[in-house]
């Protein structure tokens, strides 16, 4: 199979007659062997009704449908894993990204050899209010990541080769830094491409401000995860060890003031009433709490059953 289309939706049942059909109209004109993964993340508005129609009259239409809303990067995942085409497509359910993308990113992947194409929407239908977060997050998870060709890391119009998205796990709110998954992953050829942004023609968004909150926290996440998951001794460990070694420091300086005072004969302060004393006790306290908070990460990390699970790209 050359495509499969996974499509997370949530109360989107207007668009959806127009969107399969106009999947499969550039599909059928391209003559790619495809399927259209639908994934109904607890729609309460009829979307499930929806599918189930077009299931009848279109059989490259596949249906999945959560108990509850669960969000979209657990209706990714799991169409993630029900794909079966050599590229996988995913767009949102609302007809702002444009089926007329798919042959572009397909040949992306399969000629220019892509792991991952993101779309880039250059010219946007967004008021203000979320374009500049939109920017700040995108220029952070540039920095942080290291995958500085990208310059929307969040579109939902994305091409990926078969192999990426059966070996990450999308899961919380990670979906808009998939490309950061993909890179941890050892998918690290990663482009983009310009795409059509088109306004929403049914129904309202269905992200509110608190997404800017939970993104930044999920890009932490995933620096952190992606960074020292397997050995997380070494930053617990780094840091405890640089702040018990401050607090001795800080400790030494108190003691050689108070050795060099009765040296000249001139009275001592009580250390207890320096503040330096405080700032050595809290210091080294805090690095003991860090190198046991690393030791105790350490063990957990060696008891994951895949703490010995890595990336094979080919054998012969």
């Amino acid at each position: 199979m050359d495509i499969s289309v996974v499509v997370p939706l949530y109360d989107e049942v207007e668009s959806l007659p127009e969107l399969t059909s106009w999947i499969s109209r550039v599909m059928d004109e391209n003559r790619y062997t495809y399927e259209i993964i639908l994934v109904d993340d607890g729609s309460r508005d009829g979307s499930w009704d929806m599918i189930v129609k077009l299931k009848e009259s279109n059989p490259f239409i596949k249906g999945l449908k959560f108990r509850r809303n669960y969000g979209k990067s657990a209706a990714l995942n799991t169409g993630f894993e029900a794909a079966n085409g050599n590229v996988i497509i995913t767009m949102d359910a609302d007809l702002q990204d444009s089926p007329d993308e798919i042959p572009g990113l397909y040949r992306r992947i399969t000629e220019d050899k892509y792991d991952l194409v993101s779309g880039w929407k250059a010219k946007r239908y967004d008021p203000l209010t979320k374009t500049i977060p939109t920017k700040f997050f995108n220029a952070a998870t540039r920095r942080m990541s290291g995958i500085n060709n990208l310059h929307d890391f969040n579109c939902g119009l994305k091409a990926y080769r078969k192999a990426v998205v059966k070996n990450i796990e999308v899961y919380g709110e990670m979906h808009r830094y998939i490309p950061v998954l993909a890179k941890w992953a050892g998918f690290t050829k990663i482009g983009e491409q310009v795409v059509e942004h088109r306004a929403r023609k049914y129904g309202k968004t269905k992200f509110g401000w608190t997404r800017f909150i939970n993104g930044f926290l999920d890009l932490l996440s995933i620096f952190f995860v992606g960074k020292f998951g397997k050995r997380p001794m070494h930053f617990f460990g780094a840091m405890g060890t640089l702040s018990i070694l401050a607090g001795i420091i800080i400790a030494i300086y108190l003691v050689g003031e108070k050795l060099y005072n009765l040296a000249h004969h001139i009275v001592p302060r009580q250390p207890t009433d320096n503040p330096l004393f405080y700032f050595a006790l809290v210091a080294i306290i805090l690095g003991s709490q860090l190198f046991l908070t690393g030791f105790v990460a350490e063990l957990v990390a060696r008891s994951a059953p895949e703490r010995n699970r890595y990336q094979i790209e080919e054998t012969i």
